[in-house]
């Protein structure tokens, strides 16, 4: 009978060391995670979600809090024994309450994203070591197609960077390049992933940062006879640039005694299961 596997991930936290003061979230970000163990292909749905406080360092009283919901089908089929295709279809869902426009919410399908992946080794590491010991190491690329809305007019005088935020899709073809090593003991696992978004111009000439997004993610299998439940922990690093129109970065002033701000940032978060 195949196996199932369920992907358990009950609870964020978030802890930020460093980031801009006004982020540059937005659409066409992609989030790989764990990946089942399927020898030929798997198909599956799962729903992240991620939410983002900001507001004026010297003007509380200015501030924007986002709410990012997304139901994703995800699916994977390998094509020999060196070479896989991924592909996301996502589905959001954005809330955003802030000082100046109240709540707004907006949904619909997103950019999909398509990847082909080729194996660079999978061996056991180490005929020496008790227990069930391997690990592989995956690379390769794609391309984020620009199937999600991107409704606003960045020329417009009154465009925010809200209005930027809350966008479905990012209006541009953007490429996509990924790495991913996995360790594994028996039922205990070490998953590591790189992924960098390069982004490209839309047909109004804005652009979403380029983004670097690192991993690292501790799990254990539990096994049962039809069904495999995969508790983990873990980090992540983020590093976005700035966002820029015209080929000029976005920068931020208003509400700020000195200085300017730009969008973009690095966060780094803990993720844990309980």
């Amino acid at each position: 009978m195949k196996k199932y596997c369920i992907a358990a991930i009950l609870l964020m936290a978030v802890s930020t060391t460093y980031a801009c003061s006004i982020c540059g979230c937005g659409g066409g970000n992609v989030y790989m995670g764990l990946f089942p163990n399927f020898k030929s292909k798997f198909f599956g749905i799962r729903h992240i979600y991620s939410e983002y406080h900001t507001s004026l360092l010297n003007s509380p009283d200015q501030y924007s809090h986002n709410y990012y919901n997304t139901v994703e089908i995800w699916s994977g089929l390998n094509i020999s024994k060196r070479w896989q295709v991924l592909g996301f279809l996502p589905y959001h869902y954005y809330k955003q309450n802030d000082d100046d426009m109240g709540s707004t919410t907006k949904s619909g399908l997103g950019d999909i994203t398509l990847i082909a992946n080729y194996k660079l080794f999978a061996t056991p590491f180490s005929s020496h070591v008790p227990g069930n010991v391997s690990h592989e190491l995956w690379i390769g690329g794609g391309v984020i197609v620009p199937s999600g809305a991107f409704k606003v007019d960045v020329n417009d005088s009154t465009t925010t960077l809200a209005d930027i935020n809350s966008q479905i899709g990012t209006g541009s073809l953007n490429l996509f390049l990924n790495a991913r090593h996995t360790l594994e003991l028996n039922n205990f696992g070490i998953n590591c992933s790189m992924n960098y978004k390069i982004a490209m111009a839309n047909n109004q000439g804005y652009r979403y940062g380029n983004k670097l997004n690192v991993n690292s993610i501790a799990y254990y299998k539990i096994n049962s006879k039809s069904t495999t439940i995969i508790p983990n922990a873990g980090f992540s690093y983020e590093n976005i640039n700035g966002n820029s129109l015209h080929g000029s970065k976005i920068i931020l002033s208003e509400g700020l005694n000195s200085g300017s701000y730009h969008t973009g940032g690095v966060c780094i978060c803990i993720n844990r299961w309980t």
